[in-house]
């Protein structure tokens, strides 16, 4: 079952758009807003909430992607907590961008204040937030089962499907450091793909994915995270290629990767038990 929610504009600015759709006992809900504001009391209090000097220009604060289980437990993607894993002390990247990425910046009263340096480009080794209730919450476990993504080929029904901006940034016109996530729900199953994208002109490209997958009826989530990364110089293609997220990501080399389980509490109910509270 699928619902939406439209709420009419205020004044100027639009109000967030809800989406929902129940998957047995889960309920996923996609909210889309407005970015945020330059300055006033909501801005205030995002940036209070981080050590870093500087933010995205473009953050979609309100935007969120959200999986909860009957049972309360689950887990969400917003732009606040993977903000939060930013590197708020050190410049991975000291290029020459670097120094153009401060000047033009030179109006910005934070950048003037802060002597010590800090990744600029906002790269985050964001999987998404736990939720729960009364302390129940997924349980994280290595795992050596993967994600079947042969089958995810596999053409079907799409019952749901949502793509959420986090945030956005073009690094002064240096390049782009971008995240989103994508949810699609199957008949029996449903796939979350959360990526960066962080390409500066000339010198690098990365890409980071979060793939969770789960299938109906079982006790866990597969979440597999990988960090890709190469100097424009070393990729193997036609310029442009640097520009696509989907195109550069199958030639850039894995970094570092992790794969997990996210299992269910034991007090979880079963979704027959779930199917019967609806």
């Amino acid at each position: 079952m699928t619902t939406s929610n439209f709420h009419g504009a205020v004044g100027t600015k639009a109000k967030p758009v809800t989406s929902q759709f129940q998957f047995g006992p889960w309920t996923l809900t996609a909210v889309k807003s407005h970015i945020l504001e330059s300055e006033g009391i909501a801005r205030q209090r995002f940036e209070g909430e981080l050590e870093l000097p500087q933010v995205p220009e473009m953050i979609f604060a309100d935007n969120v992607l959200r999986l909860q289980h009957v049972a309360g437990f689950g887990l969400e993607f917003n732009a606040l907590d993977a903000l939060k894993l930013v590197d708020a002390h050190n410049d991975p990247l000291k290029v020459a961008v670097a120094q153009a990425w401060k000047e033009a910046r030179a109006d910005c009263e934070h950048i003037n204040e802060v002597v010590k340096p800090f990744d600029w480009t906002f790269t985050t080794e964001y999987k998404g937030t736990l939720i729960g209730k009364d302390g129940v919450q997924l349980k994280v476990e290595p795992t050596d089962e993967r994600i079947d993504l042969e089958k995810l080929k596999v053409r079907e029904k799409i019952h749901f499907y949502e793509d959420i901006l986090l945030f956005d940034d073009e690094l002064s016109d240096n390049g782009s450091s971008i995240m989103n996530v994508k949810i699609r729900v199957m008949p029996t199953s449903f796939f979350i793909l959360l990526r960066q994208f962080m390409r500066v002109d000339n010198v690098v490209v990365r890409v980071l994915d979060t793939r969770l997958y789960h299938e109906a009826e079982k006790d866990f989530i597969l979440r597999e995270h990988s960090y890709k990364e190469s100097k424009v110089q070393d990729i193997q293609g036609p310029p442009h290629i640097v520009t696509d997220p989907n195109q550069v990501a199958q030639l850039l080399p894995i970094k570092r990767e992790t794969f997990e389980k996210l299992i269910f509490p034991s007090s979880s109910i079963s979704q027959k038990e779930a199917d019967a509270i609806r």
